[in-house]
């Protein structure tokens, strides 16, 4: 255990990533129409609107990097962004009522799970299309360095998206200006439905950042004391002022590419060795080795379950949006076809 992480800050990291569980498996339950895993019946079949991507199994990446982060940081997520957003501070019941479509919800329930943003934590949004966080990570980077704000960005991304072109364009422009950004990889080895391993040319995102002169760092994704110790060494360089950093973090993704995909493409013993690893089970036996109390850590759950229960019941009785709604935050050509 590293010796820099105070009693505090361990169980803070693990009430982070047992909230972002919590609330994905609620989630996901409440997408398919059954019954949570805390035994509430979703009646009426399907309370989630829209696809529904979850990241368990990736819970100590966004946990370890966003503890290092202030409200005054910006960052940029994908179309699996429960997690980051969690971990950055943003209130979890109004998450949950965007997922259910519901006018109290971040987006007024037209955004929906893959657009999630709260700007008053720096959470600029995640984001349906892959890669499309890079490039907007890097332009709020270059905001802050223009302004000379003491903030940084961090932009979360996966695999996946190394092999697209806003990744290379970029981590370009970054290191070329020597922006205050921090690029996260989740490595969760899969690109919705496909292997990434076979379809990556090279070693992967670090030795590609490394090519463009722009420091790595790869570490158990899954280990978030690992993730913690490193994020604090990358974010005080790009604190600092010496230019972008990547942190390459290897995971797994255990659910399909959404929430009603069986991935019966997997191997299942592929899966099986995975959910060995798993990120909060490793954490609580930590934990339990260095002394923390087992009755504190059964508090810290049964709080998260407490919190998502309650986030449940108040977005399925929140209010649909009103009609007019749909024709709020959209652009006008000026032509006065909303008239």
């Amino acid at each position: 255990m590293d010796p820099e992480i105070s009693a505090p800050e361990r169980l803070a990291l693990y009430r982070t990533m047992v909230r972002i569980r919590t609330f994905e498996n609620a989630a996901e339950a409440a997408s398919q129409g059954g019954v949570s895993a805390y035994g509430q019946e979703a009646a009426g079949g399907a309370k989630v609107r829209g696809p529904l991507h979850l990241s368990t199994g990736q819970e100590a990446v966004p946990a370890g990097v966003c503890a290092h982060l202030s409200r005054a940081d910006y960052l940029t997520s994908t179309h699996r962004g429960h997690g980051h957003t969690l971990a950055k501070g943003a209130d979890l019941g109004r998450m949950m009522a965007e997922l259910f479509g519901k006018a109290s919800g971040f987006n007024g329930g037209k955004g929906g799970s893959m657009h999630i943003a709260d700007f008053s934590v720096g959470m600029l949004g995640a984001n349906g299309v892959v890669a499309a966080g890079l490039p907007i990570a890097v332009g709020a980077a270059h905001a802050q360095k223009l302004q000379k704000k003491d903030a940084i960005t961090v932009c979360f991304f996966g695999d996946g998206a190394i092999n697209r072109g806003p990744f290379l364009e970029s981590l370009n422009w970054a290191r070329v200006y020597q922006l205050p950004v921090l690029f996260v990889c989740e490595d969760n080895r899969w690109s919705a439905t496909t292997a990434s391993g076979p379809m990556t040319a090279g070693d992967g995102a670090s030795a590609r950042a490394e090519s463009m002169d722009i420091a790595a760092t790869q570490v158990d994704g899954n280990e978030v004391f690992e993730v913690h110790a490193a994020a604090r060494r990358l974010v005080a360089e790009v604190r600092a002022g010496r230019g972008p950093r990547l942190l390459h973090a290897l995971t797994y993704r255990v659910k399909g590419h959404v929430s009603v995909d069986p991935a019966a493409y997997r191997d299942p013993a592929e899966l099986a060795a995975a959910l060995e690893t798993d990120p909060i089970a490793r954490a609580r036996a930590r934990l339990a080795a260095s002394g923390i109390d087992a009755a504190a850590l059964a508090a810290i759950e049964n709080e998260a379950h407490a919190e998502v229960e309650a986030a449940l019941a108040a977005a399925d009785a929140a209010p649909w949006p009103e009609a007019g709604a749909a024709f709020t935050d959209v652009q006008t050509t000026g032509a006065g076809q909303w008239t």
